[in-house]
Order: structure tokens, then C-alpha cells, then sequence
């Protein structure tokens, strides 16, 4: 059989598209004659065009083995490997090719963008502006410099070099995107960020996590035009295996656990694949180490939560070290963590194999990511398996869908027994509650006056201090159903940091027949002064799919009820388990008929309003919800059930803690 005519054959069919026919024939050359450099090359090209870098990856590399110095091979070796988030190789294989051909433009780009992963930024961002130097109209070398730039918290430059790329190629999608989250994360400029997300969009609709990021912006906006069908598509999507949404936006839509677990798995295992690791065994000291992992070591809602556990940790069980990979922060809750840890170690600048190896020399025994698929996410790091026990904590309400995250820890509420089948991890019950809060948790001496605050100086005050992101059209009509029904009553929300918020909630409660200045929007404060301000409500509403979590936390410390209803997630049942843990489950319902009667009753019934503040007081600091000590205890049996496992050579597996 003449090799070289099915060879042209097949290189003419891939270059005509018929991707195929052509792999069929690239394969049966090689079943001929295993060492056809052509074909296997070809080959490894075609399938990393097909999206499978893995197998380019083996094929190109078989391939380089036989002619090293090919430079198209090695440049789509580097591509291939990039695929395969192994940066060290692929900047390698880059640095092959460059040496024999210097300035080569892809090589350049290519090494960039395994510089940029691996954490070398500036190295990156020379490549990037040596392909500018000699060509400064390539879009792709403009928007690469731009994130990088980002990276690097040079903001303006960022936006900038974005503004040249998308002058050069007006539809240029990931340009679009990028400068749209930056123009929100960055700069709160919502107008342009929608601008540049709904352009992306119509040029590209299935393209990753665009459409689940223009919903979630909205969201945040109170703008909920074409709500119920920008929903419906995000939902069909994840069903048919797309990545239409972050998995974070998505808790605020999901409604069901099956759901959250494949949006979870559709991110995750696409975004960061285990990597090769040796298995780690725990060692045999007496002190069981562990590692907590975060962004958020400060001023932030798990920063606030977890610092009394810090604190409580028994240091003649435990040895406790952090691991930041996050900004610099020198507020009150950094240095209580820096205190209270043995030792704090910042990893934020290191790139995610250096980090697993600074982790791997602590010799960590747990694990612990606090972010999951929130904030400074992180999670690459634990791709690399860095400690021989993984565990998902409190930053993200749902499985991550990671085949390396040994345990996730949680309650019979938020996890019941019969939905343990939704996580991909082995769900560890902690008794009571699964929600960590700080007992010495500060409230400002000065509650402010009605008038300070913006509130009318008669009449009962709702309060929901939710972000705006979790607020649904649904939600917000059972609201103005219960203001409705309370004359004079006031519903005070937090004000966020979008301009159209406000606006577009009072059009919304003026079209359900409440007068649109019943809402009363707080600005941000620190949270002593929050707590302090929020004794001047009479109750907080609860919001679903996705309940008040942090935020039930800080009207229960504050002394103010929640009336909360169950969710079919845990991202809704969260309330519950507080109210449960604190000793209030009659404020609990399982309708949201029932939760708007409840609430009209109780803010029309002064007295048994009175007499669920009185027992929420005695509750206070009696019931295990603010007892971190007691909760720390509860932490620490897991974390000895979990490694005791582990040296006993067993595999992890679900369990329950038993209280104290």
C-alpha cells in the first residue's frame, strides 16, 4: 500500500475540514507503520483541533521523538501540553522552538500564556509586547498583554490594551468578555460591561460561561427583562453539558442538586484536571496539621466566620497553618488570623505547582479550601494533590465536583441523606449546624438613629441585607405581597454598588402596587457598624433559591429574626440550619405562603414579635450556633475521623460527627 498517496489523501482531506475521514486515514497509515512522522504529527494536530489535547499530546510527542527539532510539531506540542495545564513542559517545549527560530511570533504568544500559569507575569508580558514590538496589529498579542496586565493590577493599562485589540477586531469575543468583567470588576461600570457581555453574546452564543455572566451582572442590577428565558437557557445548557455559567452565579438560579452537581463538574474537571502527583502518606506525629487555604484572609464574609475557629483550635491536637492566596490585607481579622495560626504563609504569587509543593514541604495532613468556586478559587493548587486528605469548607455551597476533594462538610440539613448522591465528595455531617461563627464577633456601641439610616421615623421595618445577585422576580413579588399587607411598612435593603439597582427595584415594587420609596437602600459599612445598624429592624426576609447565609447569620447576632423557607438546594436551606442551631425552627416554613403569612403575623402582632426576640436573646450565646468552642470541638472529630481513615489505609467515606 503506497503510504505516501494515502498521506496526501488525508492532508487533503484535513485541510478541506473533513476531520473525520482524515483521522481515519492518518490512523490506518499509522496501523501500517507506526513511525510515519507526517501522520503522527498530522494527527496529533487534528485531535487537539478536535479539543483532545491529551492524545495530541501522546502523538505529537511521538512524533518529537523521532524529528526533535520540527518547529511546527514543537509549536503544537507546547499548544498541546498548554491543553493539558502541564505549563512547565509546554514553556519548555516553546523555549526549543524559539532557540532555533528567535521572535517566532506563536512560540512567543504560546510561552506567554504558560508564563502567565505558571505565575511569571512579567516574563509573560514580555513575550507578549516582543510579538507587539514588530507586529502591533495582532489583536490576539493586545488582549493576552491585557490580562496580564490585569494580573498585575495595572487596571488602566489593562483597559487600554483590551480598548486596541477590540479596535483591531471589532468582533472579537474573548476580548469582549474579558474587558466586560473587567469594566464590572474592576471599575463598576455596568452599562459597559453589559455593552461589551451582550455583543460577545450575540456574536458567539454558545461561548463558555458568557451567558450565565450577562444573567449574573443583570441580576445584580435588579434588571430582570427576558428573566424567565435567560434562565430557562442557562438550565438547558448545563443539562446538555454546556459551560454556560460559573458554578458560583449558578446557586443562585439552581433549584436542583442534580443540576448544581453537573454545572459543578462541567467547570471544575474542565478548568482543573488532577495533574500528576505522588500519593502523599499522612505522617505519624501526634499533632494533626491542617491546612486552610484562602483568599480571604480579612475583612470578608468567610474571613469574619472562621476567625474564633482559628482561635479555638486545641494547638495540643492541632497544629494550624494558612496558606493566602489572596491581596495583602493589615485589618483587625488578618491579624487575628496571623495571630492565631502557627504559621501564615503567602502563596499568592507562586504559581500553582510551586504553591502544592510550598504546601507538600509544610507536610499538611488536611487540606482545606475555604473558597471553592468563590473569590481567589485557587483549586488548581489542589489539583496537584499537595496533602493526602481534601476537604471542601464554607466558601461554596455545593459539591465542586473534583475527583481529588476528599470530603465536604456539612449538615442534615443542607445535605440530606438521600441527596449524598449529588456530591462528589464524601459529605462529612457535622451535628447541629455546618456554619461556623465568630462569638467574639464585634457590634458597634452606637446604634444609630432611624433618621441615620435613612428609615421613616414610624412604622415596621423589613430587612433583607442580601447581595442583589440573589434576588429573583419571584422572591421580590412575595416581598411587596407582604409590605402589602403591613400599612407604613418599610422594606431596607442593602444598597450594593450598582447604580440602576435602586431604580429598577422601586419601578418593580410601584408595578405590584407598592409605592416605590417603601424601599430604603443602606450603603456599605464595616461590619460593627452593620450589626449595629440592623437592631433597628423589626425582621429579615429570606430570599430562595439561594437563602441568607452569612447575612442570616448577622441579623441572628444582632438579635433580629429571620423568617426563612426551605429550599430544594443547599445553597436554600442554609437559613434553616441556622434557625434550627439557635433554637428557632417555628420560624421555618415550607411554602412561600406560608413564610409571607408568618412575617405578616408576626409584624402585625407586637407581642409575639416580642416573645421571639426574647427567646432569640436567650438563645443568643445558649445554643451551639455562636458557641465556636463547641463547634471547633465538633471540626477537630472530624478532622481526626477523617485522617485516622487515611492512616489506616482506608478509603474516605461519608460520616457523621456526633455532638458533644
Amino acid at each position: 500500500m503506497d503510504l505516501h498517496a494515502l498521506g496526501r489523501q488525508a492532508i487533503t482531506l484535513h485541510q478541506q475540514g473533513r476531520l473525520a475521514e482524515a483521522e481515519a486515514l492518518y490512523r490506518k497509515i499509522l496501523e501500517l507503520d507506526a513511525s510515519v512522522f507526517p501522520a503522527l504529527y498530522l494527527l496529533g494536530m487534528l485531535r487537539l483541533q478536535q479539543g483532545d489535547s491529551g492524545e495530541a499530546v501522546q502523538l505529537i510527542g511521538r512524533a518529537l521523538a523521532i524529528n526533535p527539532d520540527d518547529p511546527a510539531a514543537l509549536l503544537h506540542y507546547g499548544l498541546a501540553l498548554l491543553g493539558q495545564n502541564r505549563f512547565a513542559e509546554a514553556a519548555a517545549s516553546f523555549d526549543s522552538l524559539l532557540a532555533a527560530h528567535p521572535g517566532e511570533p506563536a512560540a512567543l504568544m504560546g510561552r506567554g500564556a504558560a508564563l502567565r500559569a505558571l505565575g511569571r507575569h512579567a516574563a509573560a508580558l514580555a513575550d507578549h509586547e516582543s510579538v507587539l514590538a514588530v507586529d502591533a496589529r495582532n489583536a490576539d498579542a493586545w488582549a493576552g498583554r491585557a490580562v496580564l496586565l490585569r494580573h498585575m493590577r495595572r487596571i488602566d493599562e489593562a483597559l487600554e490594551s483590551f480598548n486596541q485589540a477590540i479596535a483591531l477586531v471589532p468582533g472579537f469575543t474573548d476580548a469582549l468578555q474579558n474587558r466586560g468583567d473587567l469594566h464590572w470588576s474592576e471599575r463598576r461600570d455596568h452599562d459597559a460591561a453589559v455593552a461589551d457581555l451582550e455583543k460577545a453574546l450575540a456574536l458567539e452564543p454558545e461561548r463558555g460561561l458568557l451567558r450565565g455572566s450577562l444573567l449574573h451582572l443583570k441580576m445584580f442590577a435588579g434588571d430582570w427583562t427576558k428573566f424567565d428565558r435567560d434562565v430557562a437557557l442557562v438550565h438547558e445548557g448545563v443539562r446538555a453539558g454546556q459551560l454556560v455559567i460559573h458554578p458560583f452565579a449558578y446557586q443562585a438560579l439552581v433549584e436542583s442538586p442534580a443540576d448544581s452537581q453537573a454545572c459543578s463538574r462541567l467547570y471544575g474537571q474542565g478548568r482543573y484536571p488532577a495533574q500528576t502527583s505522588q500519593p502523599i502518606a499522612a505522617s505519624a506525629r501526634e499533632k494533626i496539621r491542617i491546612g486552610y487555604v484562602s483568599g480571604d484572609f480579612r475583612e470578608q464574609a468567610v474571613g469574619l466566620l472562621m476567625a474564633g475557629l482559628y482561635e479555638q483550635h486545641d494547638k495540643d491536637r492541632f497544629e494550624i497553618v494558612a496558606f493566602n492566596t489572596g491581596d495583602a490585607s493589615h485589618d483587625d481579622i488578618r491579624q487575628r488570623a496571623v495571630a492565631a495560626f502557627d504559621r501564615f504563609i503567602d502563596i499568592a504569587q507562586l504559581s500553582d505547582s510551586a504553591a502544592a509543593d510550598r504546601i507538600r514541604r509544610e507536610g499538611i495532613d488536611i487540606l482545606v479550601t475555604l473558597n471553592g468556586y468563590f473569590g481567589a478559587e485557587g483549586l488548581s493548587i489542589f489539583a496537584h494533590r499537595p496533602a493526602p486528605v481534601q476537604v471542601s469548607y464554607m466558601g461554596f455551597p455545593a459539591t465542586l465536583g473534583l475527583p481529588y476533594i476528599d470530603y465536604i462538610l456539612a449538615d442534615r440539613i443542607v445535605i440530606p441523606e438521600g441527596e449524598r448522591r449529588f456530591y462528589d465528595e464524601q459529605v462529612v455531617w457535622l451535628p447541629e449546624s455546618y456554619w461556623v461563627n465568630d462569638s467574639r464577633r464585634e457590634i458597634a456601641g452606637a446604634v444609630p438613629s432611624r433618621a441615620d439610616c435613612g428609615l421613616p421615623a414610624d412604622g415596621f421595618v423589613f430587612c433583607n441585607f442580601n447581595s442583589s445577585y440573589k434576588l429573583t422576580p419571584e422572591t421580590f413579588a412575595s416581598w411587596m405581597r407582604v409590605l402589602s399587607q403591613v400599612p407604613s411598612s418599610v422594606l431596607w435593603l442593602l444598597a450594593g454598588n450598582n447604580p440602576h439597582l435602586a431604580d429598577n427595584l422601586r419601578r418593580e415594587a410601584k408595578d405590584a402596587g407598592v409605592a416605590g420609596e417603601r424601599l430604603v437602600f443602606a450603603p456599605l459599612a464595616s461590619s460593627a457598624q452593620h450589626l449595629a445598624r440592623l437592631q433597628l429592624a423589626g425582621l429579615s426576609l429570606d430570599n430562595l433559591p439561594y437563602n441568607a447565609h452569612t447575612t442570616a447569620a448577622d441579623v441572628l447576632w444582632a438579635g433580629v429574626p429571620i423568617v426563612t423557607c426551605r429550599g430544594t438546594t443547599w445553597p436554600g436551606r442554609v437559613a434553616a440550619s441556622l434557625l434550627k442551631a439557635i433554637g428557632l425552627p417555628e420560624l421555618i416554613c415550607e411554602t412561600i405562603a406560608d413564610t409571607e403569612a408568618l412575617a405578616v403575623h408576626l409584624a402585625q402582632e407586637p407581642d409575639r414579635l416580642r416573645a421571639v426576640k426574647d427567646k432569640l436573646a436567650e438563645n443568643r450565646l445558649t445554643t451551639p450556633l455562636f458557641n465556636t468552642a463547641r463547634f471547633a470541638r465538633h471540626m477537630e472529630a472530624a478532622y481526626a475521623e477523617m485522617i485516622a481513615r487515611h492512616r489506616r489505609g482506608e478509603a474516605p467515606a461519608h460520616f457523621a460527627v456526633p455532638a458533644l
